[in-house]
């Protein structure tokens, strides 16, 4: 027979597991976003699998290049107003429209590619120097994909010259953590560790630009690789994958 200490017990283990459960909501994950395809274009009908792969790991390293632009700009504001007279934003669309319309930056002095990310990190250098270091470091990346941002069916990408620029990219980050101007200060501010807390965040975008670049290269090789071992599975499956009669 149930009696009040019955009651008592069952009513306190209700108010427990509602503790429970509303401690567990209000430690639920924080949404962070969530997957988001591109629209489609009529273009895409001239792209592979592999082109449109290309296409996106572009896409995606150029607008991480321009986050990293504005985060130096934040931790380095004398250098964005070497280039403009009213805003940081103004300064980074003027270098983000050079980049994707394929103009020289004019403190590179005609300098492209990797002799442009030589100078722009050269304590020498006088200019915008997180407009320089961006520019040619995209120029170097656009450069490595056969100087283009969308790739179509015609469209070939050297694996070794993506791996190279990898590994650029990877040159560039040690030196900018590295170099100090005459004075012996950093020539740009990025990653901090300090008493007052760890700043990493450069670390790791240039880190996905890294992996991108990587992971492409080998995707590149692989693909080269499988249309082989297709055309040979081709000749071997016509000769001992006939039809046999069934009567």
């Amino acid at each position: 027979m149930r009696g009040p200490l019955f009651s008592l017990l069952w009513m306190s283990s209700c108010a427990l597991w509602c503790a429970v459960l509303a401690g567990c909501a209000g430690n639920a994950p924080t949404q962070r976003g969530e997957v988001k395809g591109a629209a489609t274009t009529p273009a895409e009908l001239a792209q592979s699998d592999m082109n449109r792969v290309a296409t996106l790991a572009m896409h995606e390293n150029l607008e991480g290049l321009f986050r990293l632009m504005d985060k130096l700009y934040r931790r380095n504001p004398a250098e964005w107003r070497k280039t403009s007279t009213t805003s940081r934003e103004h300064a980074i669309e003027q270098v983000r429209a050079a980049i994707l319309q394929r103009q020289p930056w004019a403190p590179l002095q005609g300098r492209r590619d990797i002799a442009a990310m030589g100078f722009a990190l050269a304590p020498e250098f006088a200019g915008d120097r997180v407009a320089a270091f961006i520019h040619a470091t995209a120029d170097m990346v656009i450069t490595a994909h056969g100087g283009k941002t969308e790739f179509f069916l015609l469209d070939g990408i050297d694996a070794q010259h993506l791996y190279n620029a990898a590994r650029n990219v990877e040159s560039a980050v040690w030196l900018l953590a590295q170099r100090r101007s005459p004075q012996g200060q950093p020539l740009l501010l990025a990653d901090e560790i300090g008493p007052q807390g760890r700043n990493l965040s450069f670390e790791r975008e240039f880190g996905k630009i890294i992996a991108r670049l990587d992971l492409l290269a080998v995707l590149t090789t692989e693909k080269y690789r499988r249309a082989a071992i297709s055309y040979v599975q081709g000749i071997v499956g016509g000769t001992f994958l006939q039809f046999l009669p069934v009567r």
